[in-house]
């Protein structure tokens, strides 16, 4: 299977729980012979979009049509992010913005407005990261930011089925958690889910 990963986290410098599990998941896919393809958004050097005129029918910069080719390449499409502020770092989102835009996410058919999905066909693995336990995110704050990215993005663009891992408690040191989360990581990358 054809896997692109997309390194969600802002921060270019390494060393964070998000890079291990990418890590972890990238290696196991190769074992297995699964090609893989990893995007890490923090090197990248993008402008926000800033208007609908913009979004349909401004040039995206050469990193982001790099992005495309390797989305539009992938049969299946992990993202990994940390949980900044109940979301998804701003970075991530501008890069989406920047990312799926009319023409190869999404394009309109007819004058009814009506959307058509252009990535379909793919499955995709969202990993979130976060400082609380994963239960408080899920059921008390109703995991807000993880459904819009599924159905309001993903989705919106074609993209099914997704799959989610939410890990809590990551700013606590528990090494015993952290390899138990490693290698889930391996066991998802070896089948690409």
């Amino acid at each position: 299977m054809r896997i692109t990963i997309i390194q969600g986290h802002p921060d270019p410098a390494e060393g964070h729980f998000d890079h291990a599990l990418a890590d972890a998941y990238a290696s196991a896919a190769e074992r297995v012979g699964h090609e893989v393809r990893c995007l890490r958004i923090a090197g990248m050097d993008f402008d926000l979009v800033r208007s609908k005129t913009e979004w349909d029918n401004g040039e995206p910069p050469e990193c982001i049509r790099a992005a495309q080719e390797a989305i539009s390449w992938a049969q299946h499409v992990v993202i990994i992010y940390p949980l900044w502020l109940g979301s998804m770092p701003a970075l991530l989102k501008a890069f989406l913005e920047q990312t799926l835009r009319p023409g190869f996410a999404i394009s309109r058919t007819g004058t009814g407005g009506a959307m058509k999905k252009l990535l379909g066909g793919r499955s995709a693995r969202i990993i979130v990261t976060m400082g609380m336990p994963a239960f408080i995110y899920r059921w008390y704050f109703g995991a807000h930011s993880l459904k819009s990215l599924e159905r309001n993005i993903l989705k919106f663009c074609g993209i099914g089925p997704i799959r989610a891992s939410l890990i809590g408690m990551v700013e606590t040191p528990r090494r015993r958690a952290r390899e138990k989360w490693l290698a889930k990581m391996q066991l998802l990358g070896a089948k690409a889910r």
